[in-house]
């Protein structure tokens, strides 16, 4: 087997996989989730070399663009943007201000929109978590125009639209539906887990492939006419009474019919155990959210309490910190949404 380059400990990453691809060395990388269990991921360079020809034509971006990565290069999405740029001689800049394309998460788009980032006429490029119909509607409505990719580090690139609603197969990929479970044939596949890091916990790693090359991280979802809808996985859920809820299959169930972001947590109760809590970033929103829920969800999946936040807490790689903003639930530190007919908890 080839060597196996650790890009983590490298002073410029960037320059680590293009030295590697030249050598023709295995790359490492880490994930950047939200679980405290880092894992890193082993792949070809060409694993990604050969996305770029589409990337390339997907984003417009080349010689002439300038292109924004505010986010670490810790986080694959981030550091696959800066090498992609670098390759096709595309320069980085460092204020949007100077950008035609940025590669940002939905969370640190929504914070550079409501810090007053200017963002007309550059190419938004949203990845890391799920990009909803408003947040992609409020980018254009700056001057942006948005893409919008569902991929993980494990796959890399899965399927490309312009927000979670709009996803179509990226180039070269197949993709299955097997039990609600998104499976995936694609050449940009990682090889698995890097067992050789003593705080690598790959053994218990999601990544998973069959006998005919078809691979999955565990992530839900649905294919249908050509669209590819994303519920994530099903391991987070709120115990509620004895009732197991699925934290994806509530949060997608709202996010499709109202296109608003909402972010679903656990909230303590002495008596149930936990209660539905649903976080927006929007009060005005909270009403309608609210109508949806009581029309479209079981009685168990239905949010008791409502809150509001100025904007999600976000882990180093810009994805939303579920575990924090829990926390800030369970601890009375999030701004109730109050409405005369809500449930009493």
């Amino acid at each position: 087997m080839p060597p196996v380059r650790e890009i983590a400990s490298a002073p410029d990453p960037v320059a680590a996989v293009l030295n590697a691809h030249e050598h023709g060395e295995l790359i490492s990388l880490p994930t950047s989730g939200t679980t405290s269990r880092p894992r890193s991921v082993v792949r070809t360079t060409a694993s990604w070399v050969d996305s770029f020809a589409h990337v390339s034509r997907l984003t417009e971006i080349d010689g002439c663009s300038r292109v924004w990565v505010p986010g670490p290069l810790a986080a694959t999405m981030n550091l696959f943007a800066a090498v992609h740029a670098r390759m096709v001689g595309a320069i980085l800049v460092d204020t949007p201000e100077e950008a035609t394309h940025a590669h940002l998460t939905p969370a640190t788009l929504l914070t550079a929109l409501g810090g007053g980032a200017d963002l007309r006429g550059v190419h938004v490029v949203v990845a890391g978590d799920r990009l909803s119909r408003d947040t992609a509607a409020r980018a254009r409505a700056s001057g942006a125009r948005t893409s919008h990719y569902y991929g993980a580090a494990e796959l890399s690139f899965v399927a490309w639209g312009t927000h979670e609603e709009d996803l179509q197969p990226f180039p070269g990929v197949e993709i299955e539906i097997r039990t609600d479970t998104i499976w995936v044939r694609s050449p940009y596949l990682s090889l698995g887990y890097d067992r050789s890091l003593e705080y690598d916990h790959g053994a218990d790693g999601p990544f998973a492939v069959d006998d005919a090359g078809f691979a999955t991280v565990g992530d839900r979802g649905s294919l249908e006419q050509g669209l590819l809808t994303v519920a994530g996985r099903g391991t987070a859920m709120v115990l509620t009474g004895g009732v197991t809820v699925l934290v994806a299959d509530v949060e997608q169930a709202l996010r499709r019919a109202t296109g608003s972001d909402v972010v679903i947590v656990g909230v303590p109760h002495r008596r149930l155990g936990q209660v539905v809590g649903a976080v927006v970033t929007e009060p005005a929103a909270a009403a309608r959210i609210r109508s949806v829920a009581r029309a479209e969800l079981a009685s168990a999946q239905q949010p008791r309490l409502w809150f509001a936040v100025p904007s999600f807490p976000v882990t180093p790689s810009g994805k939303v910190d579920r575990i924090a903003l829990s926390a800030m639930a369970a601890n009375g530190q999030l701004t109730a949404v109050t409405s005369s007919s809500r449930s009493k908890s």
